[in-house]
């Protein structure tokens, strides 16, 4: 009885990822002999998944207009300011990663120990179990009992990541304590090989240099996205099957 359900789910899941690539399958054999298709150009907002971000904000302040002052509140100078300050300026990510993390553990445990009892007189029986076992029972030493455990754990970590581009963001959003949303993607083709970068995040207007550029560790909530697809990525996958295989495969 309880089979069945098992069953048929493998087969709706094996139905699935059949369907699923045979619409891959589908879309890269009409695709045979061309590179790959670059994704069109539309305001983020109308892509799938897309979400306003919203954040805790303070509380508002009211700006005081001092007469004849020639400082506007908000500015950061008596001229215009060509640094990104609103909803569709760009701006420039500068992304240099050089990350290094090591970690190595060791741990050693052991544990020895040993219990000894002697029944020399006990009502008596001792000398019926002489009787019975002459040469094998010692009352002196009825009961011995030992134990030893040891256990011994080692664990190493290396991991280095080096990242050295730039990208343009659009600013897409303007918080209400006129912090900006930025998002920006690039896509480069090479022969037939795509090469993505997508880059997005929260930044403050004070954190971008004259030069109207931003380094990536001055974005809250990055996501920086760095890959391709091609010939090359797809050798680079396995296959449908194998990755379904080791999903489901319990050992």
């Amino acid at each position: 009885m309880t089979a069945a359900p098992s069953v048929s789910r493998l087969t709706a899941l094996a139905l699935a990822a059949a369907l699923l690539a045979g619409c891959n399958a589908g879309s890269r054999l009409a695709n045979v002999g061309s590179a790959p298709d670059f994704t069109r150009m539309e305001t983020p907002a109308t892509q799938d998944g897309y979400e306003r971000i919203r954040m805790p904000m303070p509380a508002p302040q009211v700006a005081t207009m001092q007469p004849a002052s020639l400082w506007q509140p908000g500015s950061r100078a008596f001229f215009r300011d060509q640094r990104a300050s609103d909803i569709g300026d760009i701006l420039t990510v500068v992304i240099e990663i050089d990350d290094r993390a090591s970690i190595n553990n060791q741990s050693t445990r052991s544990r020895n120990s040993s219990e000894d009892a002697a029944l020399p007189a006990f009502l008596g029986y001792e000398a019926a179990l002489s009787d019975i076992l002459p040469d094998e029972v010692n009352p002196a030493g009825l009961v011995d009992f030992g134990s030893s455990a040891s256990s011994t754990g080692t664990g190493q970590i290396q991991r280095g990541e080096t990242i050295d581009l730039s990208v343009a963001a659009v600013v897409v959003d303007q918080l209400p304590n006129n912090n900006l949303v930025i998002y920006g993607r690039q896509e480069v083709r090479v022969n037939f090989e795509v090469r993505d970068l997508e880059i997005a995040g929260v930044i403050r207007p004070e954190d971008i240099t004259s030069a109207n550029t931003i380094t990536y560790d001055k974005i809250a909530e990055a996501r920086i996205a760095y890959g391709g697809r091609g010939t090359i990525s797809d050798v680079q996958q396995p296959r449908y099957g194998q990755q379904i295989y080791d999903i489901i495969f319990p050992f």
